[in-house]
């Protein structure tokens, strides 16, 4: 599917897919794909790690999550992370197994800032949900606010064509030479140099919020490429 995503509506949408299909690779690692009927002790299983996240009814609150759901994330995030965080490396060595003809290291790098919103170098189990929340079943605009923040590296408010084009060089070095046809080493920078010229309005050399989300929901197959995943929970 993403072979074919990619050939023909370009890196651009591909970024915005990858993101969310990250995602649903780490669910899959997590055995969270397909929910069972087992019953979990929640407040027992939250209380026997080192990190103890909020009660799960802040948390159901918080998200779109059912408590049912955010019971049996919490079990497979617990299974794989058993001190109730998951560091960087961690996170590289999860995204590795999931490309292992590709490098996935920077690209896993980009993901875990962005999932690390209070930026003290570890995902929690809140972190983890909050995101995956937004990016399976957040509004169109809460989905590409991630996106943005995603692109914003430096975290300045504002995306700069160096920074677009280090995302889509990280997405090809993960899975650019497993497509078909193989991707040719300049296509991150082609594809950046149009997809940021048609995003910079103002032609400032910066891509604001304002214009990335502009931009992505006048793109069709953005907009088609932020439904593909809703149903995955």
């Amino acid at each position: 599917m993403l072979n074919a995503i990619w050939e023909t509506e370009g890196l651009q949408t591909v970024g915005i897919v990858v993101l969310v299909f990250a995602s649903i690779k780490l669910l899959h690692l997590l055995g969270l794909i397909s929910f069972s009927e087992d019953s979990v002790e929640d407040e027992l299983e939250l209380s026997a790690v080192r990190h103890r996240p909020e009660g799960l009814e802040q948390l159901e609150a918080q998200t779109r999550f059912s408590r049912k759901e955010l019971q049996i994330l919490y079990r497979g995030f617990k299974n794989e992370c058993p001190s109730g965080v998951v560091n960087e490396e961690t996170f590289k060595d999860i995204y590795s197994q999931f490309f292992p003809q590709g490098d996935a290291s920077t690209y896993a790098h980009f993901l875990f800032n962005a999932f690390d919103t209070d930026h003290n170098g570890s995902v929690s189990f809140e972190d983890f949900v909050m995101g995956l929340s937004i990016l399976l079943r957040g509004t169109i605009q809460e989905k590409l606010n991630w996106a943005f923040n995603l692109y914003d590296i430096n975290k300045d408010g504002y995306i700069t064509k160096e920074e677009m084009l280090d995302i889509m060089k990280a997405i090809y070095d993960m899975m650019g030479k497993c497509t078909y046809p193989v991707l040719k080493e300049e296509t991150p920078r082609q594809h950046v140099e149009v997809f940021f010229q048609k995003m910079d309005k103002n032609k400032d050399g910066v891509v604001t919020i304002d214009e990335f989300i502009d931009c992505c929901q006048n793109d069709e197959n953005i907009m088609r490429s932020m439904h593909l995943f809703e149903n995955v929970l």
